[in-house]
């Protein structure tokens, strides 16, 4: 029997399978959309353009072109700032009235504010490093530095090169930046790929992989050659906030990759089997499966139902032929199911559908990692469920006690909630929210 992989638009290989594409990294013709922060009425409207900067560049600018502000720079790429004119002195005990006028005369003081034995100076005519000279030189004075400006510390909106360039419209669609103030992940929650392997020396992932295992040829590396592991498992949990390349949807959970798909893009299912009980012994609390066919083997229902007794989440894409038909693993009740959605949050036209489908995520043009240490923007069901994937490896990351059902409830119950009221055919129960899901796991 064999499985399908669910590459593009391509997860079942017992129907016409459409020309096979991958596109590359290229802003011109890869649309770029925000969320609004507060979704309209519209059921389908939560995908909107925001023209927000997540990150301070546009503030650091202006700071760095001020007549009034003096820069610092640490290091080719980080900088501090601090307003000329101004310092911060901090008195052994508090000084009188009179002693704080001869000091403001004598540094000639526009403006000067109290905490305690704390004080701001400004002058009118002395510089920061005049003041700090004088204040240094007082017997009276426990130390006095420049008046510093502290930035907003977004740590939520990563450095990484395609974050910040706004290609990975999928994360903000998610709540994913919201979603990092409650847990960024964790290295001891593993995440499984079970898929056409892992690039183990891409450079936003080979810091991130743990043990891996190849089904196919067990005396080879779980080495990736074709392309569609390295994607998703970037899409899970590509390095984050490193300046180079893609945020993965976890910043710490470790992905354990596990190759049971050839280079031609399908398995068969005694070695996918192989594949998710291999995991399931070897430590993995959450399995990825971007592949399936139309049905429903024994054999690969019964590694599910091992590894669902064992207390992993399993999540599957639904499949990428536009039909109704259930796919397995994703139909197997012990599965989370995913059907992708496009920019504006209708159903990629692609994406399966049916009462099978438990929840929607992003599935169309996401960037991520690729093999050959190269990076693509690829579109399928097969990109939709790592996004879950992360999720539930960051409901754990936060409340490490939850059953499997429970982590599988909690991001059904906290979708949001899009098409036809109530859950759905297209999207389940709705478009996956990472901090509406974080904030659930954390309270339960």
């Amino acid at each position: 029997m064999l499985i399908g992989l669910a590459l593009l638009l391509i997860i079942g290989v017992a129907r016409m399978m459409p020309d096979r594409e991958i596109r590359t990294l290229d802003r011109n013709t890869i649309d770029m959309r925000k969320v609004n922060v507060e979704p309209s009425q519209e059921p389908t409207s939560r995908l909107m353009h925001l023209n927000n900067d997540p990150s301070n560049n546009h503030l650091v600018s202006k700071l760095n072109h001020h007549s009034e502000v003096q820069i610092i720079n640490h290091n080719e790429d980080d900088q501090s700032h601090y307003y000329e004119h101004e310092a911060t002195v901090k008195f052994k005990t508090e000084i009188s009235d009179e002693r704080l006028a001869q000091i403001n005369k004598e540094i000639d003081a526009s403006k000067s504010d109290k905490l305690a034995n704390l004080y701001m100076f400004r002058s009118n005519s002395k510089t920061t490093h005049q003041m700090l000279l004088y204040f240094r030189g007082l017997e009276e004075v426990e130390y006095a530095e420049p008046n510093f400006i502290l930035l907003q510390n977004e740590a939520v909106a990563p450095n990484d090169t395609y974050y910040q360039e706004q290609y990975q419209w999928n994360l903000p669609v998610i709540e994913t930046e919201k979603g990092w103030d409650i847990s960024k992940g964790d290295k001891n929650v593993v995440i499984a790929v079970v898929d056409t392997g892992v690039d183990l020396d891409h450079p936003d992932l080979k810091h991130k992989l743990v043990e891996g295992y190849n089904a196919i040829d067990e005396k080879a590396t779980p080495d990736d050659d074709n392309g569609h592991g390295t994607h998703v498992a970037g899409i899970i949990a590509s390095e984050t906030n490193n300046k180079e390349g893609v945020a993965g949807i976890t910043w710490y959970n470790q992905i354990m990759p596990v190759k049971t798909l050839a280079k031609d893009g399908y398995g068969y299912t005694f070695d996918i089997a192989k594949g998710i009980v291999w995991a399931t012994d070897h430590g993995a609390d959450v399995i990825n499966l971007s592949l399936g066919n139309y049905q429903p083997a024994t054999v690969l229902k019964e590694a599910i139902q091992y590894a669902y007794d064992k207390g992993v989440v399993l999540i599957a894409a639904s499949g990428n032929d536009n039909t109704n038909q259930p796919s397995y693993p994703a139909a197997f009740d012990q599965v989370l199911s995913v059907s992708a959605i496009g920019y504006s949050g209708e159903r990629a036209s692609f994406s399966n559908y049916g009462n099978y489908i438990d929840v929607a995520a992003p599935g169309v043009d996401i960037p991520s990692t690729y093999f050959q240490n190269q990076y693509a923007a690829l579109s399928g069901t097969s990109m939709a469920s790592p996004h879950v994937t992360g999720l539930a490896g960051l409901i754990l990351s936060t409340n490490p006690t939850l059953s499997n059902k429970e982590v599988m409830d909690i991001i059904r119950s906290s979708s949001y909630d899009i098409g036809e009221v109530g859950k759905d055919e297209y999207f389940g129960e709705g478009l996956i929210d990472v901090n509406r899901a974080l904030a659930a796991a954390k309270q339960n």
